[in-house]
C-alpha cells in the first residue's frame, strides 16, 4: 500500500507547498453552502446552485471516493515596488504608480487551473505506478464541483478565515487550492484549528462591506465578484468602491496578520508576466480588442471577458478623478473604432459615460482609491 508520507513527498517534488489528506465525506461544513445561496449571496453565479448537490459529498462526483488529497500551493511572489519589512507588509496599496490598474495576485502568472491539473495528474500518475492496488481518482482545481477549503482545513492544511480564504498558520493565505479525490482508504490528517481570534482586521479593511459577518462573504459585494463574475453593468453605488481594481481584489489577504511576512515562491509558473501587479489604465483602454485578449491570454485573467476587462478599466479611470480621463475614454482601440468594438457594446458605453461624469464633478478634487 502506498504512504500518505510517500505521498506527500512526491506531491512536494511535483511543486505542491502543502498536502495533506481529508476523508471523503460528508463533513458538517459542506451543508453550509445551501444557506449561503439561499441568502442570495451568489447573485450571478447561477452555476453553485446548479452544482450545490454534488458540491455536499464529493462522493456525488466519485461515488468510489475514500479519501481526498488535498494540495496547497504559494502563488505569492516578491514585487519591485514592495518593501520586504513586516511593518511595511500593507503598503503596496500606497506605493503603486499613480494611474495604475490592480490586478489580483493570483492572476499574475499562468493559467493555474491548467498548471495544476498537469501537476496532478503526474501525482497520480506516479501513485498508480507506486502502488500495489488499482483505484479510481477525481482531480478537481478550484472549477470543479468541490468545497477546496472544506476538504483542506480537514487535510490538516489551515484553517477556514473570517474572509473566507483558508490560512496556514506557517505560509498565510497566499494559496492555490486543489486536490485528488481517490478510492484509497487512507489515514486522514488531523483537522486545521481556527486561529483567527478576535481579529477584525479583513472585516473592517473590505471597502464595500463584502464580509457581512466572520466567515460569511457576500459575493454580490465582494470587488472580485463585481469586476470578474458579473456579467452586466456594475451598480452605480458600487463603483467608487472598487478603486483601481480592475481584477479580483486581494485586500482583505493584504492586511491579515497572518500575511505579515509572507513567503514568496520562486516557481516560474507564477512569476509575474508582462502585466505585473499593476498596468497603466490608460494605456491599456487604448489598446484594441485582440490586444487586451492577449493581455489576459494564457493567465487566469481568461475567467473574465474582454467586455467586462473594458467595463472595469471604465470605471478604474472614472475613479481617478483625472481631467486627462475624458480624452482617454474617448479614444479606445487607439483611436480606431473597429479595433475596439466592446467600447460600442451598451454595458460598456454606460460605464464611459458615468466615468466621464465622474471627472466632471470631482475633477481637481483627488479621492484615494481603496
Amino acid at each position: 500500500m502506498i504512504s500518505v508520507a510517500g505521498i506527500k513527498a512526491h506531491a512536494r517534488s511535483l511543486g505542491f507547498d502543502l498536502c495533506g489528506v481529508a476523508p471523503a465525506a460528508a463533513l458538517p461544513e459542506l451543508t453550509r453552502l445551501k444557506e449561503w445561496l439561499a441568502r442570495g449571496y451568489a447573485g450571478e453565479m447561477e452555476y453553485l446552485e446548479r452544482s450545490a448537490d454534488a458540491r455536499a459529498d464529493i462522493r456525488h462526483v466519485l461515488p468510489s471516493a475514500r479519501s481526498v488529497i488535498v494540495t496547497g500551493t504559494i502563488y505569492y511572489t516578491n514585487d519591485a515596488d514592495r518593501s520586504d519589512s513586516p511593518e511595511d507588509a500593507v503598503s503596496l496599496r500606497e506605493t503603486l504608480p499613480a494611474g495604475s490598474a490592480r490586478i489580483a495576485r493570483y492572476a499574475l502568472g499562468e493559467d493555474y487551473h491548467h498548471v495544476l491539473t498537469q501537476r496532478l495528474e503526474a501525482l497520480v500518475a506516479w501513485m498508480r505506478e507506486a502502488s500495489n492496488t488499482t483505484f479510481e481518482s477525481f482531480i478537481f482545481v478550484d472549477k470543479h464541483h468541490v468545497q477546496e477549503r472544506v476538504f483542506a482545513r480537514h487535510a490538516g492544511l489551515g484553517w477556514i478565515g473570517k474572509n473566507t480564504c483558508l490560512i496556514n498558520p506557517d505560509l498565510g493565505s497566499w494559496l492555490f487550492l486543489a486536490g485528488v479525490a481517490v478510492s484509497l482508504d487512507l489515514p486522514a490528517d488531523v483537522a486545521g484549528v481556527d486561529q483567527c481570534g478576535a481579529c477584525t482586521q479583513c472585516i473592517d479593511a473590505c471597502p464595500t462591506g463584502a464580509i457581512v459577518d466572520a466567515y460569511e462573504v457576500d459575493a454580490t459585494q465582494c470587488i472580485s465578484y463585481l469586476t470578474i463574475e458579473l456579467d452586466g453593468s456594475i451598480p452605480p453605488d458600487q463603483r467608487a468602491s472598487i478603486g483601481d481594481h480592475v481584477f479580483g481584489c486581494d485586500i482583505c489577504q493584504e492586511v491579515c496578520p497572518w500575511n505579515l511576512a509572507p513567503l514568496a515562491t520562486l516557481d516560474p509558473a507564477w512569476q509575474p508576466r508582462a502585466r505585473g501587479l499593476a498596468v497603466d489604465a490608460a494605456e491599456l483602454w487604448q489598446r484594441s480588442d485582440f490586444e487586451l485578449h492577449q493581455f489576459v491570454a494564457g493567465s487566469a485573467m481568461t475567467r473574465t471577458t474582454v467586455s467586462r476587462l473594458r467595463r472595469n478599466l471604465a470605471v478604474v479611470l472614472g475613479n481617478m478623478h483625472d481631467s486627462s480621463v475624458a480624452g482617454v475614454l474617448d479614444r479606445p482601440g487607439h483611436g480606431i473604432p473597429a479595433a475596439a468594438r466592446t467600447a460600442e457594446m451598451p454595458v460598456v458605453k454606460d460605464h464611459v459615460e458615468w466615468a466621464k461624469e465622474e471627472v466632471r464633478s470631482l475633477s481637481g478634487r483627488q479621492r484615494p482609491c481603496r
